[in-house]
């Protein structure tokens, strides 16, 4: 079920700071025109910590009902919290969602014997769990002999791995369940873990790409390494500019810029600055995201 190129949605805001649930539909159906291979509804680029849990539960009921089972929907329910991640997973079962993205607590800096627990628990409810390691923003990392002990437990079947390191990949390969899928939480690194065995890329890049990623990965599957290589080095600069503000800041702007969605964020994030603007703008161009005006 978990394989090729699947964005992690933007959210959009109304005028009002609400969700969109009207845009967030929109965004589902062209996703499923443009070859994605799922969507992952709350995830970080979701702006997911400013969302209130009816929020939540609205936008994964949209999604199910526009992806009506042709594209698998992964519902991001990771807290600091046990309790309020098994609630989340229990409600991203009962509204359809096909799996849960699962974050690791953060901001508490759990051990890792606490991490093993943490998973347990939320495994139990019966939905696939995606494990998800980032570091950067829960300041935990999930080390990969902790992966490989959980890919041995019922419903864990994946993870998101966005450590930035290709030795923790490797180490997870080597050692977990011969069943246990890897997906690159790393844009900029999606295809160096394609090459040691990742079967695909939670996405960021994709919300505004969907089409070059899902067929970078196809491509690669088919074994057409040059092809796929060419798409990697003409969305690296892309990659590189939705990440010079923090996440989904360039993002956001770049949509807008495609008419994907309005340019909101929830606060404290503002919209990027005129410098980042002009970065993506530039870059888009270049990779053929925003088509070059004829003079």
């Amino acid at each position: 079920m978990f394989f090729g190129s699947i964005p992690a949605l933007a959210t959009p805001f109304n005028k009002s700071g609400k969700p969109c649930k009207k845009t967030y539909r929109k965004l589902v159906n062209w996703h499923i025109r443009e070859g994605s291979n799922g969507v992952l509804v709350a995830g970080c680029t979701g702006e997911s910590f400013t969302l209130g849990e009816d929020e939540r539960d609205a936008l994964l009921t949209v999604a199910v009902d526009a992806a009506r089972g042709k594209i698998p929907v992964i519902m991001g329910t990771g807290a600091s919290e046990t309790k309020l991640a098994v609630n989340r997973t229990k409600r991203a079962k009962k509204l359809g969602a096909d799996a849960a993205l699962v974050i690791t607590p953060f901001g508490n800096k759990p051990t890792q014997s606490a991490l093993l627990e943490y998973f347990k628990n939320i495994a139990d409810i019966g939905l696939p769990i995606i494990l998800y390691n980032v570091p950067s923003r829960t300041g935990t990392n999930l080390l990969p002999e902790t992966v490989i002990k959980l890919s041995r437990y019922p419903n864990i079947v994946a993870i998101k791995e966005a450590s930035g390191s290709l030795d923790a990949v490797s180490t997870i390969l080597c050692g977990a369940d011969k069943n246990f899928v890897v997906l690159s939480g790393d844009d900029a690194l999606t295809l160096s873990m394609l090459a040691i065995g990742a079967k695909g890329v939670i996405s960021t890049t994709a919300n505004i790409a969907p089409k070059q990623f899902s067929t970078m990965v196809l491509l690669f599957a088919q074994g057409d390494i040059l092809g796929a290589r060419e798409i990697h080095l003409k969305m690296f600069p892309v990659t590189k500019a939705l990440f010079v503000e923090g996440n989904p800041v360039p993002l956001k702007a770049a949509m807008a810029m495609l008419g994907l969605c309005e340019n909101r964020l929830r606060p404290p994030l503002v919209p990027a600055s005129e410098k980042t603007v002009k970065l993506l703008e530039a870059t888009m161009k270049k990779a053929g995201i925003i088509p070059k005006v004829k003079k």
